[in-house]
């Protein structure tokens, strides 16, 4: 499989470079059964009934770009990937005094060696929330040393003096890190749109743009419809802008995402059974964004993981050390069932007393995979040669051209801050 064959020219003026007015106004392209039309996204639950559900990604995305100065003048700039030490992300953001991250660095040739500081006054209107505390307001000194570095990132410690938790340390020193083919410096806007409305656990250096176009009116209506309404949690990192560089596809490699889901949204997906094939009483599943989409189809391989090899009741250790590869799903067993595979989640979280599935995944789909988990998706319009727009191919098959063409005729806005899509998936 080559990547040249998953291109497409995307003028400069077709990228939305600032988000609409109104998030609900946005375009909403309709794909299924080969037939394309266009709506407007506040007209979304039209589209769902009280048999549908929907699963949502609620990430935060961090204000993890910190710009920092050295002594000389010469400018440089962190950017906070994932946490090192602590590894965990609650546990790292709950910090202190101190912690490691890995990060990618702006300028690193003027930075060899040295510690840098950064000196602020934390607003005493610093945005609440979680684990931001809004009350302390003491000078801050950030400092940050270079520990380590490879070809893929660099591994840096923060220290800090006036007792704010890492995460309050971001909200008063970082900026939220908006997409790089933007061509612009982050603005004030861009720290509300850059953002869903439903955001809660912080993680992400990247939002997933498919629920910025969601309000709190069009989640009432669907409610209202009966559309069940599920959450998962995956932390999306600055790999989902990589391009896939290597020409065959199967060279290249995909980034890591930790991701974790409640034991009750796996008992909700595993009563609805499998996309395909479905009782009309149990509707359609739709995975809003491709985060949510890679985050659902790992859960199920998990579970034929665990039937494969059970998992022995030895506590919480093991279930946070989960983890499924780049090519792991297309060698496992393909003929499991959603049930018999989330039952087995459903079953190890119970004998070992967790709530709370915890793992990441590398997984990469592309044509020729078959879903297990949704039959309808809710996806932006993404990047030529991006391992997003691989994944589209396989979700609706060669139509994706077709989609994309009509797209670029008819006036979508793309990328991060463009218009929406709700495609069905192509049997």
């Amino acid at each position: 499989m080559l990547i040249t064959d998953f291109t497409y020219q995307l003028p400069d003026d077709r990228i939305a470079k600032f988000p609409l007015e109104e998030r609900d106004k946005s375009k909403l392209l309709l794909f299924s059964n080969g037939r394309i039309t266009t709506d407007v996204f506040l007209h979304l639950p039209h589209y769902f009934t009280e048999n549908d559900a929907l699963v949502f990604n609620n990430t935060r995305v961090i204000r993890a770009r910190i710009e920092m100065e050295k002594e000389t003048g010469a400018r440089i700039e962190i950017f906070c990937l994932e946490p090192h030490e602590p590894s965990d992300y609650q546990m790292s953001f709950s910090q202190r005094a101190t912690c490691q991250w890995k990060c990618l660095v702006g300028n690193l040739k003027k930075w060899k060696t040295g510690t840098l500081i950064k000196n602020i006054n934390p607003s005493p209107t610093l945005p609440e929330g979680e684990g931001v505390e809004a009350q302390c307001i003491a000078p801050l000194q950030l400092h940050a040393e270079l520990i380590s570095t490879n070809t893929q990132y660099q591994i840096i410690r923060f220290t800090w003096d006036n007792g704010l938790d890492f995460a309050s340390v971001l909200e008063a020193c970082g900026s939220t890190p908006i997409p790089p083919y933007l061509n612009r410096k982050t603005e004030e806007i861009d720290e509300t749109r850059y953002q869903t409305v439903y955001s809660k656990h912080k993680g992400s250096v990247a939002a997933p743009t498919a629920g910025l176009h969601f309000t709190p009116q069009v989640l009432q209506q669907l409610s209202a419809n009966g559309t069940q309404l599920n959450e998962i949690t995956l932390h999306v990192g600055a790999g989902t802008f990589r391009p896939v560089k290597h020409e065959e596809v199967k060279k290249h490699d995909m980034h890591v995402e930790f991701f974790s889901v409640h034991l009750d949204v796996i008992r909700n997906l595993a009563r609805r059974g499998d996309p395909c094939g479905r009782p009309a009483n149990k509707g359609f599943l739709t995975a809003v964004g491709t985060t949510s989409l890679r985050a659902l189809e790992s859960i199920y391989w998990i579970g034929v993981k665990m039937l494969e090899k059970p998992l022995p009741n030895c506590g919480s250790w093991v279930l946070e050390n989960i983890h499924l590869e780049q090519w792991e799903a297309y060698a496992l067993p393909q003929n499991v069932t959603v049930e018999q595979s989330l039952n087995k989640i459903i079953e190890t979280l119970e004998k070992n007393n967790q709530n709370t599935l915890f793992a990441s995944t590398k997984i990469m789909i592309v044509p020729g995979y078959t879903f297990k988990m949704c039959s309808r998706l809710i996806t932006n319009f993404h990047q030529p040669q991006s391992s997003l727009l691989l994944l589209v191919g396989a979700f609706v098959g060669d139509s994706w051209r077709d989609i994309y063409q009509y797209a670029l005729e008819n006036d979508f806005r793309f990328l991060s801050y463009g218009d929406s899509s709700l495609l069905s998936i192509k049997n």
